[in-house]
């Protein structure tokens, strides 16, 4: 054990001695340092969530234990970690646990662990951590911090230009930096180099696939369960139902594609936004529509014979409302109205709605932009809502119609 212990300390120091970006996560670390509560860092594999711990704790003396490491799960003794953990980090004071729902009954553990009084930073790549594991055993003892892939901003931080101060001379290059960012997302190892995106995307998914779904459920149809995420890959902002699948698909029942659909969203791959409706039995009948958490998925997967930048832009809408806070369950839907058009996204604050999201890659023609403008302009007479926006490539203008305002924002604005 205390050879496993050491080899992850040399582990910690060389991730530590890397030049890294600082992410826009909005949290004061200081703050979350100095509370007793634990501090949860949530979010899907691969985005940073290991690296923020590390730049959280740099200046600090801390123990560290990587649980993505087979030796120490098949070797795991709490007792005998946590005598080595005092032995090799002497007067630490706190503990980073990375990835720590690989091990069996860790809440517990962790409970134990706050109990004993010890500052806790954890790291995990699974929703449910946040639902029937954490609520359960650790109710009111911890932050949150989630992480997401690169938002445009940290896109371009990477790429020394600041997205909200651009010269003149420097809007060919940002000009193409969006583009790049909308076809292939911003997770950190690809915009290292973007050579390396579509392979390294691929053997992401079927990982996501096999470690945190597959492994986790003990899941034996594996075709039917990468069927599934294939089909949902390739129909970003497509509205889906379990029924509509299980026939699509060829499934056996309707209970084994729901809970797949429940199980590839716990790794934080895949969202579904629910249609608005405040009636909520109405609103649980009504078809999903399906997101991606990175374009890039999208181009690494899909079975497209073009890109769909309509789509890619509609999903990267929906992640950058979900850094923003908004979530799935109260805040964040689609709207449909009484004559059946389509507002893409409905953003509610307590009881009111605050603003309706449209997203249009492009309204050149006077076609397209009278649909978008009217289905808008219905959900807001419906919704009784004043804030309207419609999300566009690069367009930028005020429309006013039917008593109406509506703002027609550029992604990178918005």
């Amino acid at each position: 054990m205390k050879t496993i212990i050491l080899n992850q300390r040399k582990e910690r120091d060389e991730l530590l001695s890397r030049p890294y970006l600082i992410r826009r996560t909005g949290q004061d670390t200081d703050l979350l340092l100095n509370s007793n509560l634990i501090k949860l860092i949530t979010g899907p594999r691969r985005v940073g969530k290991s690296t923020q711990a590390l730049l959280m704790l740099r200046d600090k003396n801390f123990a560290y234990l990587n649980f993505d490491n087979q030796a120490l799960l098949e070797s795991w003794d709490e007792n005998q970690v946590m005598r080595m953990l005092d032995d090799v980090y002497p007067g630490y004071e706190y503990i980073l646990l990375d990835e720590v729902q690989n091990l069996d009954s860790w809440d517990l553990w962790v409970s134990s662990l706050y109990r004993m009084g010890k500052n806790l930073v954890i790291t995990g790549s699974n929703a449910k951590m946040l639902s029937s594991e954490m609520a359960t055993v650790l109710t009111g003892k911890y932050l949150q911090v989630e992480m997401l892939p690169f938002s445009l901003e940290e896109f371009f931080d990477w790429n020394k230009l600041n997205l909200h101060d651009l010269k003149e001379e420097q809007k060919t290059d940002a000009s193409v930096l969006m583009d790049d960012y909308l076809r292939n997302g911003g997770y950190p190892e690809t915009v290292v180099s973007r050579m390396l995106t579509r392979g390294y995307l691929s053997t992401l998914f079927d990982s996501i696939i096999w470690k945190d779904v597959t492994k986790r459920h003990n899941v034996r149809n594996t075709t039917d369960l990468n069927s599934l995420a294939m089909y949902l890959v390739s129909n970003i902002c497509s509205p889906i139902s379990a029924n509509d699948l299980t026939v699509e698909l060829g499934f056996s029942s309707v209970n084994t594609t729901k809970k797949f659909m429940d199980y590839l969203h716990e790794p934080y791959l895949f969202y579904y936004l629910p249609r608005y409706n405040n009636k909520l039995k109405l609103m649980k009948k009504a078809p999903r529509k399906v997101y991606v958490v990175d374009n890039g998925f999208v181009a690494a997967k899909a079975f497209a014979l073009s890109d769909n930048l309509g789509h890619l832009l509609e999903n990267q809408v929906f992640i950058e409302l979900i850094r923003r806070g908004y979530d799935t369950d109260k805040t964040l839907f689609y709207y449909r109205s009484r004559n059946d058009k389509e507002v893409d996204f409905v953003l509610r604050k307590g009881t009111h709605v605050e603003c309706l999201v449209q997203v249009c890659y492009n309204m050149d023609n006077p076609k397209t932009e009278k649909r978008e403008v009217d289905s808008l302009i219905e959900g807001a007479d419906e919704l009784k809502c004043n804030n309207l926006v419609i999300v566009t490539n690069n367009d930028e203008r005020i429309i006013e119609q039917g008593g109406h305002k509506i703002r027609v924002v550029p992604f990178f604005k918005f």
